[in-house]
């Protein structure tokens, strides 16, 4: 993973969401944590390129992402409601469809579902609709929708939101299993307990860059 931002910032109208900051991102997990309003998604949604820098710039593996009329193909995002990026209603024709207009046979596309599914021990959730599935399969199903296109980096908005214990442990554990780059937004402090670095952003600036036994207990004094 190689994420630079250089003087990097974004304002909507009047409001600074992310004051300009200077930094680079090469760690396998980082956490970004911080209360609600605090910046921390629009600095996630910099990094795939969903929110351009007014000022200064984004550079991920190399790409200028105020260059890019869209997001980045390579950096994936998992959203909040994994639902609204669900689009069809069979999750197996949901994986395959992000597939579609890449140039790959339907063969192909059929093998690389296959794989993902298998990937994630999800292989009985192909037929199901996604109106039927608990919270934690919602997840599990948007991360193979994202995967099956082959991200380097991967960003998760709040994995484990209003999930309950047993989902909440599905989701962990697969997060933990994943050979992609990741990096989590979460308010679940357990979650990224063991990442060796974690961004706290408060009020629209980096308050915290540490490992994440000091950034948590610099949060915690935040929130009270």
């Amino acid at each position: 993973m190689d994420i630079r931002f250089e003087s990097a910032g974004a304002s909507f109208g009047a409001r600074v969401a992310v004051e300009p900051l200077t930094l680079s991102l090469t760690e396998s997990r980082v956490g970004i944590i911080g209360l609600n309003g605090s910046g921390k998604t629009t600095f996630a949604r910099m990094i795939n390129g969903l929110t351009k820098p007014t000022t200064g710039k984004v550079i991920v593996n190399g790409r200028d992402t105020r260059e890019e009329k869209t997001a980045l193909a390579d950096v994936g995002f998992i959203f909040q409601l994994p639902q609204n990026q669900i689009i069809l209603p069979i999750v197996r024709d949901d994986i395959a469809f992000g597939l579609k207009g890449r140039g790959f046979t339907k063969a192909e596309i059929d093998r690389k579902v296959e794989l993902v599914l298998a990937r994630l021990n999800a292989e009985g959730l192909a037929p199901r609709r996604a109106h039927e599935l608990s919270g934690g399969e919602l997840q599990i199903a948007a991360l193979c929708s994202v995967l099956a296109t082959d991200p380097n980096i991967l960003i998760l908005d709040e994995p484990t939101n209003q999930l309950d214990l047993r989902n909440r442990a599905l989701v962990q554990k697969t997060i933990e299993g994943l050979e992609e780059n990741v990096v989590v937004i979460t308010h679940d402090l357990e979650l990224i307990a063991g990442f060796g670095r974690v961004l706290l952003f408060h009020e629209g600036r980096l308050a915290t860059d540490a490992p994440a036994e000091e950034a948590i207990a610099r949060y915690r004094e935040l929130a009270v």
